[in-house]
């Protein structure tokens, strides 16, 4: 079948060509995808197109196309087997906010927290933006699945992308591969997402290891199911499955089905006794999840297994419980901080097989990163790929740089990591200095809801902004969320409506003393906080009232030396600090009008009354 209707040019032959035969499907559903794909060709002219089956061969050749054109370097294999180091271009390094749209039929459904577009205009700009953009390229057909394929939670989709980086790293964090495209050639519903790095090449014209573009478009259009990405082939930006698919559409696709896509860990926490528990956690990015997903307690007897480190799919289940999946198949995480003293178990997830962008190498071909280690290297060629020692004076590794890994090569994975587990009990946190003691459980869903919705955190780099700047957060969900975040606030009340929600619990791992120092050891001992939490839904642990939730009546703290004014102020209540809290949380409130459900004003108005009595 032809794909397009000009002329696919073999000027230049790649490996993938002897990979590179298009499925054949006789159905309506398969043609249908076949149309799209030529739509797709026939504005964005490619010299040739490559339908992803997920084979073992077509990844070697793949890699291998990469390490050819610099793309890519092959770590040592002793050192990292099966391993590779990309580096950006310096402006191709973070997600890119400012630069994400949400182009909806309505500005009201984009919302005051979105970047709102008109969609006719947007059509209308990227079209003028892809035309040509792939000239001189591979266009990769990659169909996907998150989730189990043909799992009860899952969702297909299909990304059309000219990076080779972007392939290999969907091919990481997903599903891919023929069998997907039987599914939807079957019927099964999926989402269109297409990428371009936006540089095309001209006939002869040499290329750069990281192709991009200065103008950068990350757009969803909620209405239709469809994402466009152009410019950038970083991280999110080019991984359309992940915040593009898992969160921002998924999200509109949960509020309009009845279940929920969070920006959530997903842990089962094991207890001396044998029970097994399920706890959901929310956090900003860069703020502790991937340590949190991979927790080695420090308390004897209990464990944690891993099934999700970043994206959580909730739905309501027959037994009037929510049950919740990672739909995702991979870790892509923050390297910088990672090291034995703060995540050993991600430090050995790293051994083989990982894909490291923006990282620095070692003289004897392997990656070193801020954390690693205690001591630096004498010598590294930094993430720019420059020489670096520890006299330069600037990081060797970005601080956004990342691993992209199988979330089944980590030593805490759960056996049945890819199904579906009741929740028990969801936390949101976030990177605050004062008022957030150490964990707090809600009176009620809707008051985890409302804590939920004032979440604050500190920036980090995997965002545009200064760096250690407060930014409200709602739900670890404010740049992921695909509509109006007053009507998202709404659904999580909605979804209270189970007969056996989650406790919720609200924790804080960064409360500082007055001296500046963290007030909490935090990593592995953040075990005898979630041992509290797993008490309390046992009904075995007391907890006492106070103006902004309940807070333990005391922690296991054996072996660990917590002096008791350091305690003290980890729990410290200040009045007049959560009051002028709550004028910030109206002022929030008051940015989406009468959107805001009522529930969680009332919420606020009772953390007022509270406070008010407590102050006598």
């Amino acid at each position: 079948m032809v794909l397009i209707d000009t002329t696919i040019t073999t000027a230049h032959t790649s490996r993938l060509d002897a990979y590179g035969a298009q499925p054949s499907y006789d159905t309506d559903a398969f043609a249908e995808l076949v149309a799209w794909v030529e739509r797709t060709a026939a504005l964005t002219r490619p010299d040739r197109i490559h339908w992803v089956d997920g084979s073992d061969g077509e990844r070697a050749a793949l890699l291998q196309d990469m390490v050819d054109a610099g793309t890519l370097i092959r770590l040592n294999e002793d050192k990292r087997p099966g391993s590779y180091l990309a580096r950006s271009d310096e402006r191709d390094v973070a997600r890119l906010e400012s630069r994400t749209f949400i182009a909806s039929e309505r500005p009201i459904d984009a919302g005051p927290t979105n970047n709102w577009a008109d969609p006719s205009e947007m059509r209308e700009t990227l079209a003028g933006l892809f035309d040509g953009s792939m000239r001189g390229r591979t266009m990769f057909v990659v169909p996907f699945s998150m989730g189990k394929l043909g799992g009860p939670i899952s969702q297909l989709g299909v990304q059309i992308t000219d990076s080779p980086y972007a392939v290999a790293s969907i091919a990481i964090m997903t599903r891919v591969g023929s069998a997907v495209t039987e599914l939807i050639a079957g019927g099964a519903s999926w989402v269109r997402t297409v990428h371009s790095v936006g540089a095309p090449l001209e006939a002869g014209e040499p290329d750069v290891p990281w192709p991009s573009n200065d103008e950068k478009y990350i757009v969803h259009f909620p209405d239709t199911l469809e994402v466009a990405s152009f410019g950038s082939g970083y991280g999110g930006n080019a991984i359309l499955a992940k915040k593009c698919f898992a969160l921002r559409i998924a999200s509109v696709l949960g509020r309009d089905e009845g279940w929920m896509a969070e920006h959530m860990l997903l842990i089962r926490v094991i207890s001396p006794e044998g029970r097994a528990l399920h706890v959901a956690a929310a956090f900003p990015s860069a703020c502790g999840k991937t340590n949190l997903a991979m927790l080695r307690p420090t308390l004897p007897g209990w464990t944690v297994q891993t099934i999700g480190d970043d994206i959580a799919w909730i739905r309501p289940g027959a037994d009037g419980r929510l049950y919740a999946i990672n739909p995702e198949a991979g870790f892509f995480g923050v390297a910088p901080g990672t090291g034995p003293a703060t995540n050993v178990t991600a430090v050995d997830t790293l051994r083989r097989d990982v894909l490291f962008t923006n990282v620095a190498l070692t003289d004897d071909g392997d990656v070193w990163w801020e954390g690693l280690t205690d001591e630096a290297p004498a010598h590294l060629i930094d993430w720019r790929g420059d020489d670096w020692t520890p006299d330069s004076g600037r990081p060797a590794a970005h601080p956004n740089s990342r691993f992209t890994v199988s979330a089944a090569q980590a030593p805490s994975i759960a056996p049945d990591w890819e199904e579906a587990v009741p929740l028990d009990a969801i936390l949101f946190g976030g990177r605050r200095a004062s008022n957030v003691p150490l964990v707090v459980e809600a009176f009620d869903w809707n008051h985890g809801v409302f804590m939920g919705s004032t979440i604050s955190s500190e920036r980090t780099a995997a965002a545009e902004g200064t760096v250690g700047e407060l930014r409200r957060d709602p739900f670890a969900m404010m740049p992921f969320c695909g509509y109006n975040m007053a009507d998202y606030f709404a659904h999580w009340v909605s979804m209270g409506e189970v007969t056996a929600p989650p406790a919720i619990f609200q924790v804080n791992w960064f409360r500082k003393g007055r001296d500046g120092r963290f007030l909490w050891p935090g990593f592995g001992e953040n075990a005898r906080v979630i041992e509290w939490v797993i008490r309390r839904i046992e009904g075995a642990a007391p907890a006492v009232d106070s103006a902004i939730g309940r807070l333990p009546v005391e922690l296991n703290l054996a072996g660990l030396d917590a002096p008791q004014p350091d305690l003290d102020a980890l729990f410290a209540v200040d009045g007049d600090g959560w009051l002028a809290e709550a004028e910030l949380t109206e002022e929030f409130y008051d940015t989406f009008g009468e959107r805001i459900p009522e529930e969680l004003r009332a919420q606020l108005a009772a953390l007022r009354a509270r406070l008010a009595a407590a102050a006598g």
